[in-house]
């Protein structure tokens, strides 16, 4: 979070991360009720996959059934929340979001509450591109919810009136509702219509459990509905179901109609053969999805730890594949993984060996010829070893493994031991190089990944430390699926982390960021000074060089670990020379690191702390 400036309101451990630039934020900011914070979205920060955003993440310590709000505003973009478990897929499906429920147009208030104790990262950024600028967020905690009322009965074939107003229950993100139950068996189709004029409203499919709604299906706009919702559910277990009508976002009123009916009965499936190809055509004669639109399902057999690819193109729609196994669970999807945007891949490995459904359709109502292609994959080579000090040849072509964004690799396994510090190259003249690592049990899962660390275009390396000993796995790959080709790949062990340094106050430290120095999450490399306070020693810190772009932070180590900065500068002194004006919060030991705005940069500096006059 470059350049951010924190409100005397905020707590001290907020103020901490929130200042650090994103070369040595190793953790999200930790956010307590009742901060409040002053932040920018701004180059340099952290940004989505595909530079979708950038984005600010703060941290909150909770226990299970705590109740939260956070309130983001900024008058110089559309702001978007959302939070996410830590330790989960940080780009996954997140736990809850929101754009506009503070109802002021571009202000979010995102309400949640926690599921089980643990941490939770709440990611602040405008809701799509890389523009940014100057926003408020702040923290509070809700009191428990008021018991919810009792659902109001509706049987199938039944259509009901009913309006959400001022009086009605809200859900964890403060958006109006009003439920409905009704019961039905394990196997029963039913078709849900949600209607208004008064709002966008968006229909919504669960079970109580132990008192807590369990969602498992919604629908906003259904096809041919316009802003109005249809669901087609099939019953998964025999008992009482609730339907929550709710608008879309909080603030919308008004009155609705509800219909429970019948649904239509599921795609019939087709038999088609792993290694065939089928063209089809969506029609108005078509069997109705889920979300009730046009679709054709394709029924094949396969084993476990089988790796299928599904292929689906069309000219005339943006197409759209599902995945299911026997039971009718959903088990992966995908709009344009394929080629040229509105064409669908997916890669998946099968868990068990036995009946699986492909379901066609359409992203939006639509029909229209395409093809369908089911293939095999090659199942995933056993990685090589790769030495410490080793630099190795290796080429990326057809018959290699592909990972499940279709990009072929080659995967290497070394062994290493907690605390050490590892640095991996990647170069080639034919494709953008990406590397990745992640533990050597189990199911892949990258722990860390670079594209262009070496700060020479197409060029990787990427930096870690590793979190305990072990067995991992180094993947060398090109950053899109169609990349082929010629690389090396060098393993370097970067030896213990250097300890910071001692440095008086009024003194000047000289030094050279090398490339042996101790490294930050964007490959930026630093220099650590110690220096010892009185609460309120006030001091003036200036980095300066004529060879790196200077960036300074100061803050203390934690006890996980990490790093919690409590100031940080880039270009206060001129455009490459850093200047920082800094209050000590208390007493103690604080650390100054003298790094680079840029990775990948080397070269002599002065490092001078002074007295504030």
């Amino acid at each position: 979070m470059r350049r951010k400036t924190i409100l005397a309101a905020v707590s001290s451990l907020a103020i901490a991360a929130a200042l650090a630039g994103p070369a040595f934020a190793q953790e999200p900011t930790p956010l307590a009720p009742g901060d409040q914070i002053e932040g920018e979205i701004a180059e340099g920060d952290a940004t989505a996959p595909d530079d979708a955003y950038r984005y600010d993440s703060f941290a909150i310590t909770a226990v299970a059934g705590q109740r939260f709000e956070v309130v983001m505003r900024s008058e110089a973009f559309d702001s978007y929340l959302q939070v996410q478990k830590q330790g989960e897929d940080e780009n996954g499906e997140p736990l809850a979001s929101d754009d506009d429920g503070l109802g002021e147009g571009l202000n979010s208030r995102l309400r949640f509450t926690a599921p089980t104790d643990g941490v939770y990262v709440v990611r602040a950024r405008p809701i799509s591109g890389l523009d940014g600028g100057a926003y408020s967020l702040s923290l509070t905690e809700r009191g428990p919810a008021e018991p919810e009322p009792a659902p109001q009965a509706i049987t199938l074939g039944q259509t009901v009136e009913g309006e959400i107003g001022d009086d009605s229950p809200e859900n964890d993100e403060g958006v109006a509702y009003q439920a409905w139950t009704f019961s039905g068996r394990s196997g029963d189709r039913v078709s849900i219509a949600l209607d208004a004029e008064d709002f966008d409203p968006l229909v919504r499919l669960g079970r109580t459990v132990n008192g807590v709604f369990s969602e498992l299906a919604y629908n906003d706009d259904g096809p041919d509905s316009g802003l109005n919702s249809r669901l087609v559910f099939t019953l998964t277990e025999t008992g009482d179901y609730v339907i929550r009508a709710t608008p879309l976002s909080a603030g919308g009123k008004g009155g609705y109609s509800l219909t429970l009916s019948e649904g239509p009965p599921p795609v019939e499936a087709r038999d088609i053969r792993i290694g065939q190809e089928v063209r089809g055509e969506l029609t108005e004669t078509d069997g109705r999805s889920a979300n009730g639109g046009y679709a054709d399902a394709y029924r094949f057999s396969g084993r476990e730890g089988q790796r299928v690819r599904i292929d689906m193109t069309s000219s005339a729609f943006d197409t759209y594949i599902e995945l299911f196994d026997d039971e009718q669970t959903s088990l992966a999807t995908d709009d344009d993984g394929g080629p040229e945007g509105t064409n669908s891949r997916l890669v998946f490995t099968l868990p068990k060996t036995g009946s699986y459904v492909i379901e066609a359709r359409a992203f939006s109502q639509s029909t229209g010829a395409y093809r369908l292609n089911l293939t095999e994959v090659e199942p995933e080579k056993p990685p090589q070893s790769l030495a410490f000090g080793a630099t190795l040849q290796g080429e990326i072509d057809e018959n290699d493994s592909r990972d499940d964004d279709d990009r072929g690799f080659d995967a290497f396994v070394f062994e290493g031991r907690e605390g050490q510090r590892i640095r991996a190259i990647m170069r080639s003249g034919d494709f953008d190089t990406y590397l990745q690592i992640g533990n050597a049990e189990g199911d892949f899962s990258a722990l860390a990944s670079d594209d262009d660390g070496l700060g020479e275009g197409t060029d990787s390396r990427l930096s870690f430390t590793l979190p305990s000993d072990g067995r991992y796995v180094l993947r060398a790959s090109p950053l899109g699926s169609d990349g082929e080709g010629l690389y090396s790949l060098e393993l370097q062990d970067r030896g213990p982390q250097p300890q910071p340094g001692s440095l008086l106050v009024g003194s000047t430290a000289r030094g050279v960021l090398t490339e042996t120095d101790a490294t930050a999450d964007d490959n930026s490399f630093y220099d650590a000074y110690r220096v010892t306070l009185k609460e309120d020693e006030k001091l003036v810190i200036k980095m300066v060089s004529n060879e790196v772009d200077s960036f300074i932070i100061i803050g203390r180590p934690t006890e996980s670990g990490g790093f919690e900065g409590l100031g940080s500068d880039d270009d206060g002194l001129s455009d490459t020379h850093s200047k920082l004006e800094w209050t000590a919060p208390e007493d103690g030991t604080f650390e100054i690191r003298a790094g680079t705005f840029q990775q990948g940069q080397t070269g002599a500096y002065a490092l001078i702390v002074e007295k504030q006059p």
